[in-house]
């Protein structure tokens, strides 16, 4: 290496050592240098760190998630097995769900149908309300009282329609409304489940409901579809359970009560529960019925079999006092036999009024559940009083005038009557001086026969006959209770009013308390219905006057019980039509001012002078001896002698017994 390579070396090492010491940071300068870097490491690890802990968090999130879907999917599965156990076939459709009630209005009544069991919810009467101005709802689901639904068997377990869940076409939010002669469909399926996840689209159990514009009656109409696999086979019946709680549609509760009940035919026959004195709760069984009803006084509601029921069963329960509109819970279980192999069945309701045309247009003895009385009279009412009723609501008058005009039909029918009672009560009238004679001729009471023959004979030789007073008053008897069965029960009367009645088919208060008053409010009750007041009234005046022109015989004593038993009925009578239809009290009160009328018109034509006279000159005038004696007659002539001899063999042991003794 020569001298001045090694001078270059020498030079580029001290530029180099130079340049080192040069660019080597002061020590202040050296401690900031190492404060940055450190500052930068610690970000690095700080951003580390939290990429960490998010990487964690969504390790732990997902985790959890997956957790969750897994207790879910376990949950559901235990949850369909438990279904299944009960439901089996059906578990799916058994799960709980949210519902709205598809509503469907007609002419006549609002439907509410709740797809939870497909069942009828509630049902509301348009154009009518209840006493204090609310909608007139037959029954709603306000309760657990208010069940409607089948049951059928699969693989032999217990399925009740009313705990599963239906599917509808059709949307809650909107009402369906229907008129006139239309009518509409309303389908509801239910769908066995194949497996916890599917159900079988091809098969189903369907609640057809065919509602008509302008009809009470409804149609239900069950299927089977496709689900023979699902429903155990052969058989032989499904059973029906109908509960209901019917509320207080009318101001007299008590009377409303009384009415409320189960009725039901075999189309034979109408019958009804018959009240236990258990609280008025009843039970009865009963087999092969047409239909089954719910009725009210002046509603009902009624299931329909298309052939029968085979057997069923009714229970009327008083309910709890908690709800103050409660009148009792009514309940049906019944069954419908069904052949092998049936694709379905039917039954009809009818929700509506009570009133008799309506229910006899549906040929089904629905009718019968109005109480029109028994045999005897129940045909005066079908057969004269409703049809007059029916042609004279007609014209559209007021029901005051309807009545008053139907009473004076009655009366005007009966005016035969009434004149042939009043003149047999002229004629005893008329000829009581002879019949205070002859009662004064036999002042001995054991001359009682003798006095009751001579009595007879003068009858028989005017002309009188003193049963021909009460034959009149047997036949109008009928009219009477008929009425008084008729205007109660009366739709028609219905919230119509008439002067200051503003329902005539409950009573006319003008005066009400709330106090109880011992004996008052037990007989008479709290309030004052003036139309039972004024037929009272009439009642009175009208027995006043009649004693008056009755001509007395027999007993005096007797008498005077008669006429205070006769001052005593209107008395009584007002206890009871105080609480009655204001159009009965009504109708009766008019019965009595016609019948004023009608006696000051006999008197006025009726000559009692004249007719005293005639029945005198009919007494000389001689009979002829087969008329003389009639069968009667002879029969107290026997009896006459009977006595006769009787008393002379008593009088002949009382001398033998004097004669011993002397």
């Amino acid at each position: 290496m020569d001298k001045n390579t090694i001078i270059g070396l020498l030079l580029i090492f001290a530029l180099f050592v130079g340049y080192s010491i040069y660019i080597t940071p002061s020590k202040e300068q050296q401690i900031e240098q190492k404060r940055i870097a450190d500052s930068i490491l610690v970000a690095q690890q700080t951003a580390h760190l939290a990429d960490s802990i998010a990487t964690i968090e969504n390790a732990k999130q997902q985790e959890l998630s997956l957790s969750t879907d897994t207790t879910i999917v376990e949950d559901e599965a235990i949850l369909y097995e438990k279904q299944k156990a009960i439901y089996g076939n059906f578990a799916l459709a058994a799960q709980e769900r949210k519902t709205k009630n598809i509503i469907v209005q007609n002419d006549k009544y609002i439907l509410k149908i709740n797809p939870k069991g497909a069942q009828i919810e509630s049902v509301i009467m348009k154009n009518v309300q209840t006493y204090d101005s609310l909608p007139v709802v037959l029954f709603e689901k306000g309760n657990n009282d208010n069940v409607f639904g089948f049951t059928f068997f699969s693989n032999y377990l217990n399925i009740n329609t009313y705990d599963l869940y239906f599917e509808s076409i059709f949307n809650s939010q909107d009402t369906i409304n229907i008129s006139n002669n239309d009518s509409i469909i309303l389908p509801f399926r239910v769908y066995p489940n194949i497996s916890a996840k599917e159900e079988d689209s091809t098969a189903f159990l369907e609640f057809a409901y065919t509602i008509h514009g302008n009809d009470y009656k409804t149609n239900l109409q069950v299927n089977f579809v496709n689900i023979d696999k699902y429903i155990t086979k052969n058989q032989s019946k499904v059973d029906l359970l109908w509960n209901i709680q019917l509320q207080q549609q009318e101001r007299n509760r008590k009377s409303e009560m009384l009415a409320t009940n189960v009725y039901f035919s075999d189309i034979e026959d109408v019958d009804h529960l018959k009240e236990s004195e258990n609280k008025g709760d009843s039970t009865f069984s009963t087999t092969s019925l047409k239909w089954i009803s719910f009725k009210q006084l002046f509603f009902s509601a009624t299931i329909i079999a298309k052939d029968k029921f085979s057997t069923a069963s009714m229970i009327a329960e008083i309910p709890d006092k908690g709800n103050s509109r409660a009148l009792k819970n009514l309940r049906t279980h019944a069954t419908i036999n069904i052949e092998n192999n049936q694709s379905g069945f039917e039954v009809d309701f009818y929700f509506g009024p009570n009133k008799y045309h309506i229910l006899k247009a549906y040929d089904l003895k629905l009718e019968k559940q109005i109480q029109l009385g028994g045999k005897l009279v129940s045909w005066i009412n079908r057969w004269l009083i409703i049809p007059i009723f029916n042609f004279l609501e007609g014209f559209g008058w007021n029901y005051g005038l309807i009545i008053l005009i139907l009473t004076v039909i009655i009366k005007t029918i009966l005016f035969p009557v009434t004149y042939k009672n009043y003149l047999s009560s002229a004629k005893m009238r008329v000829m009581k001086p002879e019949l205070d004679a002859i009662n004064n001729r036999y002042p001995d009471p054991n001359d009682a026969m003798k006095k009751q023959q001579a009595i007879m004979s003068f009858y028989k030789s005017t002309g009188i006959k003193p049963m021909a007073g009460c034959l009149p008053m047997l036949i109008q008897f009928p009219i009477l209770i008929a009425m008084f069965r008729f205007f109660p029960s009366a739709y028609e009367l219905r919230q119509q009013s008439f002067l200051w009645a503003d329902d005539l088919s409950t009573y006319d208060a003008i005066v009400s308390w709330n106090t109880h008053i011992p004996i008052i409010s037990s007989f008479y009750g709290n309030h004052i219905s003036l139309f039972t007041l004024l037929m009272t009234i009439a009642t009175l005046a009208y027995t006043i006057l009649n004693n008056k022109m009755m001509a007395p015989s027999g007993d005096n004593q007797q008498m005077k019980m008669m006429k205070w038993m006769m001052y005593l009925m209107p008395i009584m009578f007002l206890g009871v039509f105080n609480n009655y239809s204001a159009g009965l009290s009504y109708y009766y009160l008019l019965v009595n001012l016609i019948t004023f009328v009608q006696m000051f018109a006999f008197r006025v034509f009726i000559n009692e002078d004249k007719l005293r006279q005639k029945l005198l000159l009919k007494a000389k005038t001689p009979v002829k001896e087969k008329n003389r004696t009639s069968k009667w007659q002879k029969r107290m002539n026997d009896l006459l002698k009977e006595e006769e001899k009787r008393r002379r063999q008593q009088q002949n042991n009382g001398i033998s017994s004097s004669k011993k003794k002397r």
